[in-house]
């Protein structure tokens, strides 16, 4: 089965006025949807954009695998736990909450900064925070989020290229630009498929693209 939902369908969030704008596509802070809380492990799915100079001051996560996808522009990440880095666009961030850790998340650059940030629930709580980055990870290396059941694959398409769908119980399939037709249905730049008992899917790409999937096996 795939739900499809439509990058208009988000909640809008942020703070304008402060340069930031944010597309949730899951239940999120005041925008509480008792039907859209979460699908397998991934509890949010939010697209950031942020203006030079903006960011969000100093704020704390717990019991959360935090993973951050930077489509233009850099973000300026800096945590309780002494990490700071600069991440680009096709590297992969990961923030291990765990017990509990604070961060600051900037864009201390001349240009515009998006990202797409994604939370997901682990399968057990606790533990000690974490961080790690991948520079300039490959189509063919998928990301391993043990802690959440979880794999990461990214898939940059050209015109009328085909990829597979992981054979999995959750598939969340996020369209960061281009476009691509999955199991019939087109799908444009913040769409997202979420496709339960995956097996033997293609998407393929109407337009150069990129793709960010999650193989999960965690139930919801």
């Amino acid at each position: 089965m795939m739900d499809v939902r439509r990058a208009d369908e988000r909640y809008h969030g942020g703070d304008p006025d402060a340069g930031i704008t944010s597309f949730h596509a899951f239940s999120f802070g005041p925008h509480y949807d008792p039907e859209n809380l979460r699908f397998g492990a991934v509890i949010a799915c939010n697209e950031e954009w942020l203006a030079p100079g903006a960011g969000f001051d100093e704020h704390p996560h717990s019991h959360t695998e935090i993973v951050t996808w930077v489509v233009e522009g850099e973000l300026t990440h800096r945590d309780s736990a002494g990490h700071e880095s600069v991440i680009r666009p096709g590297d992969v961030q990961r923030l291990s909450s765990a017990g509990g850790v604070r961060h600051v998340e900037r864009n201390d650059g001349s240009v515009p900064l998006v990202f797409v940030q994604m939370w997901l629930a682990p399968l057990s709580p606790g533990g000690e925070p974490s961080y790690e980055v991948v520079h300039g990870i490959a189509d063919s290396t998928p990301y391993a989020v043990p802690e959440a059941g979880a794999m990461l694959h990214v898939r940059r398409l050209a015109a009328g290229e085909r990829t597979a769908v992981p054979d999995a119980g959750f598939v969340y399939v996020h369209v960061v630009h281009g476009e691509v037709l999955l199991n019939g249905e087109e799908l444009g730049p913040g769409d997202a498929a979420r496709i339960t008992d995956s097996k033997d899917l293609e998407a393929v790409a109407g337009a150069p693209a990129e793709l960010l999937l999650w193989e999960m096996t965690l139930t919801i």
